[in-house]
C-alpha cells in the first residue's frame, strides 16, 4: 500500500510511538508485506529466524521487534509488537469505511457495464466498458476490473486475507489494506473467493477464465490466458505465470512459482515451484509422465509378484 504522500520516518515513528534508527527525514513510501515489498517501504519482521530476510529485502525502513545493526540504506522503527503495528499503520492510512448503498457514489463504472440486482460495489472501486457483473456478486472496496469482464453470481472479491498471529488470546487478524485487479476480457465463474491483497494487490491476468467454486488467496498473481477449473484452491503469494491450466480440484501450497504453459491435471497437490512447458500430477505434484511410469511399473513388479506367489 502506498501513502498518499511521501511521509518521514519521525512521522511514522510517532504514529506507532517507536523508537528509531536513522535520519529522522528519512522518505517514507508505504508499507508492504516481505513478498512484495519494494523501495521505500515499511516490512515488518517479529521472529529472529526471519531478520536477515527483512533486513535484505527491498524495503528501506524494517519494523522490527530488536536493536540490530541498520543496513547502510535503511532505517529501523523500533516496536515491542511489530505485528500490532503494521497493523496499525495500515488502518491509519486506510481505515475501514462502512458502505451506505449496494453501489457506492465514490464507484466508478464504465460505458456498456451491466450490473444486475443485489450485487454489491463497494467504495472506491473501478469497473472498465462492457462488463457483466451477475446478481449478487461483491466487490469490495478499491478493487480494480477491466474491460470485458464477466463475474457470475456469488462471487466475493477482496475479501480480507487468511493472515493471523497467534496469540494467547486466540488468533490475532492481519487487517488487509491491499486490493484486487482483474485485468481485461477475464471470466470469472459463480462462488469464487479472491482475497485482497495484505497490503500490495491480487492480481487475475488479461484473458485468463476460471470456472466456479475456486478460491485465490492474498497477493497471488495470476498471468494472461490461464485456465482454471473447479475447486481449485490457491494459497496466499503464489505466481502463475501465462497460459497454465489448472484442472479440478488443485491445490497450491503458499509462496511457489508454476511456470508458462505448465499442465497441473486434476487433484494435483502443489508443494513447491514448477517448471513451465510440463504436465503434472499426484501429491506432491511430479512430472505425469515420469510418474505414469513409476506407476506402470509397480503395476508390472505386483502383476509378476502375484504369478510367482
Amino acid at each position: 500500500m502506498k501513502f498518499p504522500k511521501t511521509y518521514k520516518l519521525k512521522d511514522i515513528a510517532a504514529i506507532i510511538d517507536a523508537k528509531y534508527i536513522g535520519d529522522e527525514n528519512y522518505p517514507i513510501e508505504g508499507i508492504n508485506e516481505i513478498h512484495r515489498v519494494e523501495a521505500g517501504d515499511i516490512v515488518f519482521v517479529d521472529h529472529p529466524k526471519y531478520y536477515d530476510k527483512a533486513l535484505e529485502s527491498a524495503a528501506t525502513i524494517i519494523l522490527i521487534n530488536k536493536e540490530v545493526e541498520c543496513p547502510e540504506g535503511k532505517a529501523l522503527l523500533i516496536s515491542d509488537d511489530p505485528f500490532r503495528d503494521f497493523v496499525k499503520i495500515g488502518q491509519y492510512f486506510l481505515p475501514f469505511e462502512p458502505a451506505t448503498k449496494h453501489i457506492s457514489d465514490t464507484s466508478e463504472i464504465g460505458e456498456g457495464t451491466l450490473i444486475q440486482p443485489g450485487a454489491f460495489i463497494g467504495n472506491h472501486v473501478k469497473i472498465g466498458k462492457n462488463c457483466l457483473i451477475h446478481a449478487n456478486v461483491t466487490i469490495n472496496d478499491h478493487a480494480i476490473i477491466g474491460d470485458n469482464v464477466i463475474i457470475r453470481s456469488g462471487t466475493v472479491l477482496g475479501a480480507d486475507a487468511f493472515y493471523y498471529k497467534n496469540r494467547p488470546t486466540g488468533f490475532d487478524r492481519l487487517k488487509s489494506v491491499g486490493n484486487v485487479i482483474i485485468e481485461d476480457n477475464v471470466e470469472i465463474g459463480a462462488n469464487c473467493t479472491i482475497d485482497r491483497g495484505v497490503s500490495a494487490s491480487t492480481i487475475i491476468g488479461e484473458g485468463t477464465i476460471m470456472d466456479n467454486l475456486i478460491q485465490i488467496g492474498h497477493d497471488t498473481i495470476i498471468g494472461k490466458k490461464c485456465l482454471l477449473a473447479s475447486q481449485v484452491g490457491i494459497a496466499g503469494c503464489v505466481i502463475v505465470e501465462d497460459e497454465v491450466s489448472i484442472w479440478g480440484q488443485v491445490g497450491i501450497t503458499s509462496g511457489v512459482t508454476i511456470g508458462t504453459k505448465a499442465v497441473l491435471l486434476a487433484q494435483a497437490g502443489v508443494s513447491k515451484s514448477l517448471e513451465g512447458g510440463k504436465a503434472y500430477f499426484g501429491t506432491p505434484a511430479e512430472e505425469a509422465r515420469s510418474l505414469y511410469k513409476k506407476l506402470a511399473t509397480t503395476q508390472l513388479m505386483v502383476k509378476e509378484y502375484k504369478k510367482n506367489k
